[in-house]
């Protein structure tokens, strides 16, 4: 069988050099994900710019060697592997779905240091691996609960892409629906790339749903809101999303947002000064017509920093001394100062409202113990 070329960078970049850092940057080039990917990519190369004109990491200058997260699983795990193998890099970041993540892990996470930076369903314990953003018991639970309280939800209805992160983040949904005196009234699972959500809706209506939370990726969620505005459901019944930023908004266009509410670390309406020092040396360096740097692509920066600071503070790159001092590593960010906690980051979370193309921040949540 004829397997298609690696998605690997070309010849140049494999070979070692003491003056360099490489650090494969994983992130989606295709692929529902692909919609943000542009965001992802040119927030880490923002990041890697402005640690290398603080220094580099122990002296040598951060480079990124970029992998198409958007690939099948098992495809991005072996590309990862080959670099990891060859010494072609010292550290993995970026941006990718949960399945890539489990497929990568076992790979290399005891061979070099890997900060994933998506928000996930929680429950990653491989050593080596360092997460950056949210988690359902601190992200969702306190959004739902805040929507219950003020909007009135009790019955929800989960619509999520087939695989490990929906299903998985829906699972603890039931429990948090209860904790909130409501309860899941049905779900769906859909596979990546769904464009057909007929009878999706049809089935929310049935069930009398008050509240859809929205476990799809990238432009499955696009075509959904599309969808579900056009149905006229927007009219009764409000959406929550974990993950929705403004390059999804934009794609689905201001009449598809209504009543959509969205929960992060990071929102690019924030106002305060770390967000808006952020947004300058984004605007300088990309130009004012790039894509808008909303949680998701903003999630690669914060990978960077963070995989830089792991290796500055053990002053190593073996993954057991990273990891012995790792609950002393801090670093500031679009996000503020920021700390590791059991090799989860520990930061504010905030419940958005979609408002045309951007999202009016309503409340930061109050989170709960994170079983993690």
């Amino acid at each position: 069988m004829h397997r298609p070329p690696l998605s690997l960078p070309t010849p140049e970049w494999f070979t070692a050099d003491a003056s360099t850092l490489n650090v494969a940057l994983v992130y989606p080039m295709q692929g529902p994900a692909g919609i943000f990917g542009p965001t992802c990519g040119a927030c880490a190369r923002l990041a890697a710019e402005e640690v290398n004109k603080a220094g580099g990491v122990l002296g040598r200058e951060l480079r990124l060697i970029e992998v198409d997260g958007g690939a099948a699983p098992r495809r991005v795990a072996e590309d990862v592997e080959v670099l990891v193998a060859s010494g072609a890099v010292q550290g993995v970041t970026g941006w990718h779905i949960s399945s890539v993540r489990q497929a990568v892990a076992p790979r290399i996470a005891h061979r070099v240091p890997y900060v994933y930076t998506a928000l996930y369903e929680g429950g990653e314990r491989t050593e080596g691996v360092f997460m950056t953003s949210e988690t359902p018991s601190w992200q969702l639970l306190p959004a739902m609960r805040l929507l219950a309280e003020s909007r009135g939800v009790r019955r929800w209805f989960v619509v999520g892409n087939n695989y490990v992160w929906p299903r998985h983040t829906a699972r603890a949904a039931r429990g948090y629906a209860r904790a909130c005196r409501g309860r899941v009234c049905g779900e769906v699972y859909l596979p990546l790339g769904a464009e057909d959500f007929e009878d999706v809706l049809r089935r929310i209506e049935w069930a009398d749903a008050d509240g859809v939370l929205m476990l799809l990726v990238g432009s499955d969620a696009v075509r959904f809101n599309r969808a579900f505005a056009a149905s006229g459901l927007d009219r009764r019944c409000l959406r929550l999303s974990t993950l929705m930023d403004e390059n999804m908004l934009m794609g689905s266009g201001p009449a598809a947002t209504v009543d959509l509410y969205s929960t992060a670390g990071f929102f690019a309406s924030l106002a305060d000064r770390n967000t808006l020092d952020f947004h300058g040396q984004y605007a300088d360096r990309f130009g004012l017509e790039a894509p808008t740097p909303g949680s998701l692509g903003e999630s690669c920066y914060e990978g960077v920093l963070l995989l830089a600071a792991l290796i500055e503070r053990a002053r190593a790159l073996d993954v057991a001394a990273i990891g012995a001092t790792a609950d002393r590593v801090s670093y500031e960010g679009p996000r503020g100062l920021l700390s590791l906690d059991g090799r989860h980051v520990r930061q504010r979370i905030y419940l958005a409202q979609a408002d045309g193309y951007d999202f009016n921040v309503l409340a930061q949540l109050r989170a709960p113990h994170d079983l993690r």
